[in-house]
């Protein structure tokens, strides 16, 4: 494997890492990976484990969420599953999950964080530490913005297909590093979020990773907004402060562009077990 390209850890500790290109499956593997990965998510800004909402940045990531949470719930409400069951990895604060118990699924969650799965009991949704800890199949199983994070990516696959019924649903969401805000912004490219990213994802890696497995790709949906919160985040890497109508007009010609070559800045995958 070659290196694809040098980064760092901007967010967090400014360690500095090299982005591998595995043409086996045409996606990037971060390198070194780090044996204690918690200690990068030891920070009251990351994000997605708080209901924090107190910068513009945050805002934004807050209302974009709350449009994503409503598009997401329409996802599942369309999927033929004989019963609603739904098993929600890396499940944050469990907004999503509380959502989808609305709409009348039996939900299940797995949230390794402690931070993250104390605010979501508190909404009287309760997860579990691990994917051990999960007894009963599943007819879905959604990961949003998680398997990037997941490490041993072959076992964690294999892990969950197990927990999975034959003819159910696998909704992945990742970030792809072909769009053209990856390419526009390098190394400053917020998504690629090292090292709490392990793998980076090209719109073709999950069916080369997945397929194999016994399951078959239905669709790929884009993620509209997630260019415009990932360049205002990479403009704040590159230049040391968020520069919002350089982040706007860069999501927006990403998007525009995509509509042509189908390089969204994020991706929905949705795979069906054989």
């Amino acid at each position: 494997m070659y290196t694809y390209l040098k980064t760092k850890d901007y967010f967090l500790t400014q360690e500095e890492f090299e982005l591998k290109y595995d043409s086996e499956f045409e996606m990037l593997i971060t390198h070194p990976q780090p044996n204690n990965l918690s200690k990068y998510y030891q920070s009251t800004n990351y994000i997605s484990h708080t209901d924090d909402n107190d910068t513009l940045i945050d805002k934004l990531y807050h209302y974009i969420k709350k449009y994503s949470l409503r598009k997401k719930i329409q996802l599942i409400n369309t999927l033929d599953v004989p019963k609603k069951t739904i098993l929600d990895i890396g499940a944050g604060t469990g907004d999503f999950l509380l959502e989808a118990s609305k709409q009348n699924w039996l939900t299940n969650g797995v949230e390794p964080n402690e931070q993250a799965r104390t605010k979501a009991h508190s909404k009287k949704i309760p997860l579990e530490t691990s994917l051990t800890k999960i007894q009963n199949k599943q007819h879905v199983i959604t990961l949003w913005h998680v398997l990037e994070h997941l490490p041993k990516l072959e076992q964690q696959i294999i892990d969950i297909t197990n927990l999975l019924e034959s003819g159910g649903y696998l909704i992945i969401a990742v970030p792809n590093y072909k769009s053209h805000d990856a390419k526009k912004y390098k190394t400053h490219w917020a998504a690629y979020d090292t090292p709490r990213h392990l793998w980076h994802f090209s719109s073709t890696s999950i069916s080369l990773l997945f397929e194999p497995k016994g399951y078959t790709l239905k669709n790929t949906l884009p993620m509209y907004f997630d260019s415009f919160y990932v360049s205002l985040l990479s403009e704040k890497y590159r230049h040391g402060k968020a520069k919002y109508m350089n982040a706007f007009f860069t999501g927006l010609y990403s998007n525009i562009k995509a509509t042509f070559n189908g390089q969204y800045s994020s991706l929905i995958y949705i795979l069906k077990k054989d």
